[in-house]
Order: C-alpha cells, then structure tokens, then sequence
C-alpha cells in the first residue's frame, strides 16, 4: 500500500508546504492541522476510545503516529456513510478493517446514495411529466404516482426500470389507452371463466392467452426477468395497485393463466 503520510500529504497539504512536513509522531495541533479536524474533535475521539494516540509525551502530550492516521481516515469514512461514533468503534475494533477496506465500503455507500438519489430525481421527473399534462394534481393523482413508482422500484432493478422508461417513451399515449382497455376486458374474461371452471386449455382460453402473452411481451420486450418481476410486483402489491390502477392480475389468475400458457406449448 502507498505511503500513509505521503498520502495525507499530498490530499491535506499545499505543494508550497510539502518540504517542510515532518513524518509522524505528531501532536494533537499537527495532526489538526494537516487534517481539517478540530483538536476537541481528537480529544474526544480519545475520551471515547474512537482514536487513542499509540504514543505520549513525557509529559503526557498525545502523539500520533502512521497507524493512527490510518484509524482516523477510517473513522472519518465511516462517520460519511452516517454510522454513529459507538457503531464505528465497534466496527472497527471487531472487523480489524484495513483503510482499503474502508475505502471500498464508503464508495460501495457513495453509489448507493448515487442510485437512491437517481431514483428520487426520477420519481419527480415522473410527477413533473403528469403534472405537464393535467391543469392541477389532486391529492389521489400524487398518491398514485407515489404508491405506482415506489412498487415498482421494490420489484425492479434500476436496469429494468431504464428498460421500461425507454419502452414507455416510444409509445403514444393512444396506444397506452388501448393497452389499458385490452387488460379491462381480458381480466374480467379471466375471472368469469375461473368462476366457471373453464378448462384453460380450452380454445376460448388460448385465444385469451395468446392475447395476454402478445400484452406481456409488448411490456416486457420480451424479457423473461421482467416480466417476472411484473408478476410479482402484482401478486403482492395487487390489493393496493388495484385502488389506481383498476383491477389487475391476481396470483389464481396467473397460475389459472400458466396452465394455459403450457398449453399452448
């Protein structure tokens, strides 16, 4: 690994400067210094055990040397990825973590955040798009943007949504309303036949199925692992969807469906 002190040198201190840094053991003042931290921020690091300096003074002036530097930029690392200060000694007392380690941790937490706030900016684009089309929201309109978009970020990777959007933006909002009206007729249909014990594997039935899978895979593109996902989104979220959406696929639906989907076969 790359020289410690070289390190924080070269990231904490102007090149004027370089020529006259000492290497380490430093005092609590040096080590301020040369890492933006407050020296009562090192006190109490000490007091509580988070960073106690390997050396002392005579005196009993703190002294910090290479591995004490090398804890603090772990401690620091971690108090970014919001881990309170007993949590950190903890972790790293048990772990025994090397700051490379550390390191990939915070940019592992770094790319969360990343995605999380990709996906909020999302959301919002979302909103901003609707409300592009609609003299004023009313609270059931927020709701279900919120309550559609949060579902399916539960059940869809961050690819598959990109997948989706791209699907959704090359299709007119004529052809979205057809869709729509194709599901309202093939999902009673569905209902009524289980209702009555149609045989799935029945002609009336395969022509529904045919009309279903030709739906999914519109939807889908195609994709197995989406269209999979769809259908769990729907067999947990179903209840709840159903009060924006209107009525969607139940789970007996599905495994009344996959029967005449092998059928076909």
């Amino acid at each position: 690994m790359r020289n410690y002190t070289a390190f924080v040198a070269t990231n904490t201190i102007p090149n004027s400067q370089m020529k006259t840094m000492t290497p380490p053991p430093w005092k609590v003042g040096e080590l301020a210094g040369r890492t933006g931290m407050s020296v009562r921020a090192l006190h109490h690091y000490d007091e509580i055990g988070l960073l106690t300096p390997t050396l002392r003074t005579p005196s009993g002036h703190r002294l910090y040397q290479q591995s004490d530097v090398e804890r603090l930029q772990q401690v620091q690392s971690l108090r970014l990825m919001g881990i309170p200060l007993d949590e950190v000694r903890r972790l790293l007392d048990g772990a025994g973590l090397s700051p490379r380690e550390v390191i990939a941790l915070h940019i592992a937490k770094l790319h969360e955040h990343i995605a999380l706030q990709n996906r909020l900016a999302e959301r919002l684009q979302g909103l901003a798009e609707h409300l592009d089309t609609v003299e004023s929201a009313s609270i059931d309109d927020l709701c279900q943007i919120i309550q559609v978009t949060t579902a399916m970020e539960k059940y869809f990777t961050t690819e598959q949504l990109e997948v989706l959007r791209d699907r959704r933006s090359s299709i007119t909002e004529e052809h979205m309303h057809e869709v729509r009206d194709s599901w309202n007729e093939i999902i009673p249909k569905v209902r009524n036949a289980m209702s009555a014990n149609v045989d799935p594997a029945s002609p009336e039935i395969l022509a529904i199925a045919k009309r279903w899978k030709a739906l999914v895979e519109e939807f889908t593109g195609g994709d197995p692992k989406i269209a999979m996902a769809v259908k769990t989104m729907y067999e947990h979220e179903g209840p709840s969807l159903q009060q924006h959406l209107g009525e969607v696929p139940t789970q007996e639906m599905f495994v009344y469906m996959g029967k005449a989907f092998a059928a076909m076969k």
